[in-house]
């Protein structure tokens, strides 16, 4: 063997070919950190688009199940509402946290998602119903690639109330484990006037579950109500006349 054939081979790349390399090698990794918040957030929606189902609670979550599948939390016991704002689907602009105050009912639907399309006129007659009693619907898309979809979704059931993009489900991330927290499409959560999340169901709604879901906050938590339980119309009726 010659001294040449033992010499150690020499790389031929250019520091340009390097560089490139190098980038390549860092648009691999943020690939692989988008894949890695989408793979988490369809792992938190295990039971996505179900036509129905309940969650457990008890021991150290805060919160109890009904029979109804209606899980809700003690005042006093409930935990913040996650920051939730970001660009909606028309192009606009929401932060959930402009509603404190109002009774907030967030619903985390996709136009892919069938109990999503049933109950989607439900949840419109009754915010068109409810809309002037201090309270706000807002809508999370989640897992929709792209907003057309999602636009045609609110124009073919009426849609008025708004709805942030959430295609990769990292609003839905933000909200703590063991509370009450979206886990399925669709799930609707009840955010209290504190900014407070007091109930949570993983199923489609009909529009009678969906008002018995609502109606204890629609009472005047000045009354010292839980707000877990009635339907608070003795404290409506005991207000004064304006």
């Amino acid at each position: 063997m010659s001294a040449a054939s033992r010499a150690p081979l020499r790389s031929n790349r250019s520091p340009r070919t390097a560089a490139r390399t190098s980038d390549r090698g860092r648009a691999r990794a943020r690939s692989r950190a988008v894949l890695a918040v989408g793979a988490v957030a369809a792992a938190l929606l295990v039971s996505a688009c179900s036509s129905g189902g309940t969650s457990g609670g008890g021991g150290q979550t805060g919160f109890i199940t009904g029979s109804d599948g209606i899980a809700t939390a003690k005042e006093g016991e409930r935990a913040d509402a996650p920051e939730l704002s970001g660009e909606t689907v028309d192009g606009g602009h929401v932060d959930v946290a402009d509603y404190k105050g109002k009774v907030v009912v967030l619903n985390v639907w996709g136009s892919w998602c069938p109990p999503c399309r049933a109950e989607a006129k439900n949840f419109q007659k009754v915010y068109q119903d409810v809309k002037d009693q201090g309270v706000q619907f807002v809508g999370i898309n989640t897992r929709d690639t792209s907003t057309g979809p999602a636009r045609a979704f609110e124009k073919d059931y009426g849609i008025t109330y708004p709805s942030l993009y959430d295609p990769s489900g990292k609003l839905l991330l933000r909200f703590e484990k063991g509370t009450l927290n979206p886990q399925a499409v669709p799930s609707t959560l009840i955010i209290d006037r504190e900014g407070k999340v007091a109930a949570r169901t993983l199923q489609a709604l009909s529009e009678e579950k969906l008002r018995k879901m609502l109606a204890p906050y629609l009472a005047d938590e000045s009354d010292g109500s839980d707000g877990s339980g009635g339907s608070g119309g003795a404290a409506d009726s005991a207000k004064p006349e304006k």
